[in-house]
Formats: C-alpha cells, sequence, structure tokens
C-alpha cells in the first residue's frame, strides 16, 4: 500500500512539474517574441532617413535608393553656357537632356537606364546602400554605384578600324553620407572612372576623383544643395575642369524639382567627372534642372 501511494506521488509529482515547466517556457517564449517586436520597432524607429531629398544631388548620385516597388522617372536638362550672349539668349537656345527610370528592386537596391542627347549616350546603373544610418548608433549611410556608359555617336574616321568596346566606359563610386540634423546632410564620394578609349596617349584611361557635397534645409519645402569633384593632377587633358554645380532642391508634392548652375554639360559619370570643359569665372556656366516623379508600381506586403 504504502509503495503505492509512493508511486502515486511520484508521477503526481512529476505531472506538477512537467505542467509548470511547460508553462514558463511558453511564457518564456511570449516575452521573448515580445521583446524582438519592441526591439524590431525600436530599430525601425532609429534608422536616418530622408538624408537627401532625390537620389541624385545635382549631377551625381546621393546615398538615397527608391523603394521596392517604386519607378522614378527624371528629366535632366542642361542649357548652353551662359557667356554665349544674348544672341543665344544666354545660352537657352542651346541644351541636351537626359531622360532616366529608375526602379527599386528592393529598398536597398536599385537598378537604372538614362539615354542622353550629349554624345548620344545610353547608361545603366546598379545602386546598392550597403549601411544605414541609425539614430544612437551608426553615424553614416554608405551606398556603392557601378555603372556603365556607351556612346553611340558616329566613329570620327569611319575608314580605320573601329572597336564597340572603345565606345564604352565605367565608373564606381562609394557615397558616404551623414545626416547631421534635420538641416544639413554632408556627403563624399571616392570615384573610379575607366575609360576604354581616351583622345590622346597623354590621358589616362583610369581616372581617380573625390567628390564632396551637401544639402541645407532652408524651408520645409526647400533646400540648398551643392557637388564638387576635385580629380587628382595628371589623368586628364588640362583643357578639363573640375565640375562645380550649386542648385536647390524645391519639393511640390509628388515632385522633386531641382534648378542649378553647374560647369558641367554632360550628366553621366564619365562627361561630368573626367570631361568637364566649362570654367566658372569666365562665364562657362550651364543652367539646367532636374525633374523627378515617383510612381508605385506596386506595393509590397509587410
Amino acid at each position: 500500500m504504502r509503495n503505492l501511494l509512493m508511486g502515486m506521488f511520484t508521477k503526481k509529482a512529476i505531472f506538477t512539474s512537467t505542467l509548470l515547466l511547460s508553462s514558463y517556457m511558453l511564457l518564456a517564449q511570449d516575452d521573448l517574441m515580445k521583446m524582438m517586436e519592441e526591439q524590431n520597432v525600436k530599430t525601425k524607429k532609429e534608422e536616418v532617413t530622408a538624408t537627401f531629398k532625390s537620389t541624385r544631388l545635382i549631377n551625381g548620385h546621393d546615398i538615397e535608393t527608391s523603394k521596392q516597388g517604386e519607378l522614378l522617372f527624371t528629366v535632366q536638362h542642361r542649357f548652353g553656357q551662359l557667356n554665349q550672349g544674348t544672341y543665344d539668349l544666354f545660352g537657352l537656345d542651346q541644351a541636351t537632356m537626359r531622360l532616366a527610370f529608375d526602379y527599386g528592386v528592393f529598398n536597398w537596391l536599385t537598378v537604372g537606364v538614362g539615354r542622353s542627347t550629349f554624345e548620344k549616350t545610353y547608361d545603366g546603373f546598379l545602386k546598392a546602400k550597403l549601411l544605414k544610418q541609425r539614430k544612437g548608433g551608426t553615424p553614416i549611410t554608405i551606398t556603392g554605384v557601378s555603372a556603365m556608359q556607351i556612346n553611340t555617336l558616329k566613329f570620327s574616321d569611319p575608314d580605320r578600324k573601329n572597336y564597340f568596346s572603345s565606345r564604352l566606359t565605367y565608373s564606381h563610386q562609394l557615397l558616404i553620407a551623414s545626416k547631421v540634423s534635420n538641416t544639413f546632410s554632408l556627403q563624399l564620394m571616392p570615384s573610379y572612372v575607366h575609360r576604354n578609349l581616351v583622345p590622346t596617349a597623354s590621358e589616362k584611361n583610369d581616372v581617380f576623383a573625390l567628390g564632396g557635397g551637401g544639402r541645407i534645409r532652408i524651408s520645409r519645402s526647400v533646400n540648398f544643395t551643392a557637388e564638387y569633384y576635385y580629380v587628382f593632377p595628371g589623368q586628364i587633358s588640362s583643357a578639363y575642369k573640375n565640375s562645380l554645380a550649386v542648385g536647390f532642391d524645391i519639393e511640390t508634392g509628388g515632385h522633386v524639382f531641382q534648378i542649378h548652375f553647374t560647369n558641367s554639360r554632360s550628366m553621366v559619370e564619365k562627361g561630368f567627372i573626367a570631361e568637364t570643359t566649362g570654367e566658372w569665372l569666365d562665364g562657362g556656366i550651364h543652367f539646367g534642372f532636374n525633374l523627378n516623379r515617383v510612381f508605385t508600381v506596386y506595393t509590397p506586403k509587410e
């Protein structure tokens, strides 16, 4: 009888312990899930957004990427140089244009294509956000851009042996930016351009440059922007200058309208980094604008 009572007590103790342990594990799992959800919300809130108002600072890219499922349509326009005088209405009689589409494959990855009237150039690029700035955490955002340009002008000497590869140019940039405050953002752009064909033997196929730029908020919908690319000496012709641009970003509903002044006529990396011809002090400045419009192709599920 005693053994029977002891057995029943032991089974009851084991059952009770198992029940208590299971309940504890379920409560612990609930607490863990709750902590993870709170951490995800906290992390999401800590991400710094809107470092810049568009995906382009002026001529070049900034660290922003298109959101997943969004298509960005961009019209870039550059008029002639201001020093051309009244006959050409200070350059307004002459213009070059680039039409482009950027698509957000993921929030961190954008693919884009464009076509410029300048040198009848086609271009394409991949843009990936590698690191995100967070409040109280990582102080910078890093984005990488790899691009290719194809010059489709007729060859200057069709009688000689010409190669398709001579039309190609490649560029790679690492964009490093910080939203210092709600009114000020700063960006550095270490850049590399490879030209398969250069005009003279004295010029380098590989061109290294360091760009810098930023944004200063003036009002709720207007920002002042600036951008400069310094090309290290001994790589390009002395006829080429460093690219400098200043302008304003104006937010108007679904549009971001960028107006600016720059000594660069080209709107692809090969042109404005390695082949800028305008001289600011001589009035070799182009008035221009970028018009950006976002379309939602689809809304990804949460």
